[in-house]
């Protein structure tokens, strides 16, 4: 993927070069431009199930997990095609680099775009992460293939390298993206799902691998300015 990154590391926006026969994938919504060089066209995001079934499937995965029922396949038509596209969230942009030794589970809403060779599926945590797993919920996307993966944050993205010598326990909120060399729980912080603390839950990692984390609590906002929100009177 031949792209670069514009503007201010709160606002972002991604500018792709795209060459006729070249495509990428990007998250359904996430187009801001192109230059008239570059078709789009959506399917549904379905992991190989085909029918009826794949689209129910597909359906329960988005309402559980957050995740966008289609996703947009851009694709160059002519030479010096562009595409601009922008996460829905501010927030900070970062490359994965996918191959056979280093492969990424996603948070939910963290994927922006891919390159064609790049793909995620959906893995169904356990019961016990499902029941509490806040941006985890019921599902986590796992990639695949090789090439280049996009992710955004809420904030500022900050990386923390485990070299396995000690656990890091991480807020589930501010988790975006970590390395499936790496073992994870999803755990209450402490008390009783964290009602002494003020803390909810934590994502437990162990291993060797690599962690992205976001500076910032989308949730948290929401909480601070609730009470602020006009509400239909009965």
């Amino acid at each position: 993927m031949e792209y670069q990154t514009l503007g201010s590391g709160t606002f972002p926006l991604v500018t792709i070069s795209l060459n006729r026969g070249d495509s990428v994938q990007i998250e359904s919504g996430a187009m801001v431009y192109h230059n008239g060089g570059v078709e789009l066209s959506g399917r549904m995001n379905a992991n190989g199930s085909k029918g009826l079934g794949g689209m129910l499937k597909a359906a329960a995965r988005s309402m559980t997990s957050g995740e966008s029922f289609f996703i947009t396949t851009a694709s160059g038509t002519q030479q010096g095609g562009e595409l601009g596209i922008a996460p829905g969230n501010p927030g900070a942009i970062q490359a994965l680099d996918l191959h056979d030794d280093s492969q990424w589970c996603l948070n939910t809403g963290a994927f922006l775009a891919g390159d064609a060779g790049t793909s995620y599926q959906m893995i169904r945590q356990h019961v016990g992460k499902a029941l509490f797993g806040g941006t985890g919920g019921l599902f986590v996307m796992q990639t695949s293939g090789t090439g280049t993966m996009l992710v955004s944050a809420y904030g500022d993205l900050l990386a923390i390298d485990l070299d396995g010598s000690h656990d890091y326990l991480i807020d589930n909120t501010h988790v975006v993206a970590w390395q499936t060399s790496l073992q994870y729980s999803i755990e209450v912080a402490s008390g009783t799902f964290g009602f002494t603390t003020g803390e909810g839950l934590v994502n437990r990692f162990t291993g060797r691998g690599r962690v992205y984390i976001q500076t910032r609590n989308i949730e948290a906002l929401a909480n601070m300015v609730s009470p602020y929100i006009a509400t239909k009177q009965s």
